[in-house]
């Protein structure tokens, strides 16, 4: 059966506290939700702002592939909205729960039904295609919800949606009222779930089981509180995992990481590191019994392959490391210790691993080549010049000079910051050489006073998947910075030269 993908970053995602995108930024979200392969995008609610329906205007006009959809409450002004930013799909709501009635609408049963019917037929009698929906269904009356849906259909409605508006419900109870809402309806039926209990891909896939053909979802599970139903995580979940039928989607899950990963940067919404599918640590394995056997056969200890939704699975050492992921990471550089360099290397990183430190890619090549006596592991960059200028009422800005491979390199950039201009000019060199980028910049003071010690541990990652970890200290954060992102330039740039000596063998 395949499952339709109703995707609401744009408006659901958007109302996540903090977040506020410009409408060229939704358009270039649109874009790449479009390329994911998703059927529906719900692009805005074009009454709220001037902005808004600008926002929503470009996107009906992007000649995009997936249907374009916007919200309107049960009003005509709202409704008339949609028409004006030139969309023919509406999604209607109105709230149906005695709470939402009695205290925010101040309506009554009666007056909620018959707007919900007149908004749908004045919808429909502009040519416009409509999704209702019974806002806070699943703490509404469950014979009060079986009227109202029952009422939109007849009314003309084209689809109907089941919103479990404050993550309410519980899968069973979820399932309950699809099957009652397939039924009165006979109309293809729609679920939006959010996630303050942790559910919503759970209720939506019963809701799905139940009968429902559509789910209404958002990239990173942004939106409201706890937030929606994660498109990565359903998508996957219905492919993946076992049920009495066969889920298909429309999804190009090799996209998925890379869309999720777009969608934080613009949004500025980090991802949280154990996340499902697309966190930092989905396929990041620390464990000696983990490791070892990942590397004797990766569904021990993984689900799904990373490929499959555009991931590489990657290892971490520390005090719960082994031998087997700690000399895999060090082949990953050319470097075979012998049995004894072996164990002398692993004690040193579980030691640093005792004192509640993580050892980075960088630190483990150092303490190998200090054990094995080989100061000469190869550095492919060598950072040759550098410069900072910054002040009140400037732009910080930064020189930099790079040798890399013998050929040296200039550039110059600006930042928010001295330490951003600097990375900034660093990724411009190495952007057009190997595609290196910064996945995450953590700075922490290690001793106190105005020339307090400060440490910096960046993570690299090239279009070719590969990851490395870099930590340096020192007394300039600029500095300590910059040498941080050439030592993982080298790394990162190194694990490529290597991969691609052992495939031209």
């Amino acid at each position: 059966m395949r499952v339709r993908i109703f995707d609401t970053t744009l408006r659901d995602g958007e109302q996540t506290p903090g977040v506020a995108l410009s409408p060229e930024q939704k358009l270039l979200i649109a874009k790449k939700l479009d390329a994911l392969g998703v059927d529906a995008i719900e692009a805005g609610f074009p009454i709220v702002s001037d902005g808004e329906r600008q926002a929503v205007k470009l996107i009906a006009h992007a000649n995009l592939n997936a249907e374009i959809c916007g919200l309107a409450r049960t009003s005509k002004k709202d409704i008339d909205a949609i028409i004006d930013s030139d969309l023919s799909y509406v999604h209607t709501f109105i709230a149906t729960s005695d709470i939402h009635l009695q205290y925010k609408l101040k309506l009554s049963r009666e007056q909620a039904l018959e707007k919900a019917i007149e908004s749908v037929e004045y919808a429909k009698s502009h040519g416009l295609q409509v999704e209702f929906s019974a806002e806070d269904a699943t703490r509404t009356d469950r014979e009060f919800l079986k009227k109202v849906y029952a009422a939109v259909a007849k009314a003309g409605t084209d689809r109907v949606n089941i919103p479990d508006t404050v993550g309410y419900s519980t899968p069973q109870y979820f399932a309950e009222i699809t099957k009652d809402t397939v039924q009165v309806t006979k109309l293809p039926v729609s679920v939006h779930c959010h996630n303050d209990f942790g559910l919503a891909v759970a209720n939506s896939i019963a809701g799905l089981q139940a009968g429902a053909e559509c789910a209404h979802v958002t990239i990173n599970g942004l939106g409201e509180r706890a937030g929606n139903a994660s498109l990565e995580e359903l998508v996957m979940a219905l492919q993946c995992l076992q049920f009495d039928k066969k889920w298909e989607t429309n999804i190009n899950t090799k996209l998925l990481y890379d869309t999720s990963r777009f969608v934080s940067n613009l949004v500025g919404i980090a991802v949280q590191p154990n996340k499902a599918i697309v966190g930092e640590n989905a396929f990041g394995h620390e464990s000696g019994i983990h490791t070892h056997g990942i590397l004797n056969n990766p569904l021990t200890y993984e689900p799904i392959s990373p490929e499959l939704v555009g991931r590489t699975r990657w290892f971490q050492v520390g005090k719960h490391a082994g031998v087997h992921g700690m000399l895999a990471m060090l082949e990953d550089y050319g470097v075979k210790p012998n049995e004894e360099q072996t164990h002398q290397i692993l004690d040193r990183v579980k030691a640093i691993g005792d004192q509640g430190k993580h050892v980075t890619d960088v630190e483990l090549l150092s303490i190998a080549s200090e054990i094995m006596g080989e100061r000469g592991i190869k550095r492919i960059v060598q950072l040759t010049g550098f410069s900072v200028s910054t002040g009140i009422g400037t732009m910080p800005y930064a020189f930099v000079k790079i040798n890399i491979d013998g050929k040296d390199y200039f550039a110059t950039d600006y930042g928010v910051g001295p330490v951003d201009a600097s990375l900034n000019a660093i990724q411009k060199i190495t952007g057009k050489i190997s595609e290196v980028r910064v996945k995450e910049y953590r700075l922490d003071s290690i001793s106190g006073g105005s020339d307090a010690l400060c440490e910096v541990t960046i993570k690299l990652e090239d279009a070719y998947g590969n990851k490395v970890s870099s930590k340096s200290i020192g007394e300039d954060i600029v500095t300590t910075s910059v040498q941080a992102m050439i030592d993982g330039i080298n790394r990162v740039m190194l694990k490529k030269s290597l991969k691609e000596s052992k495939v031209g063998s």
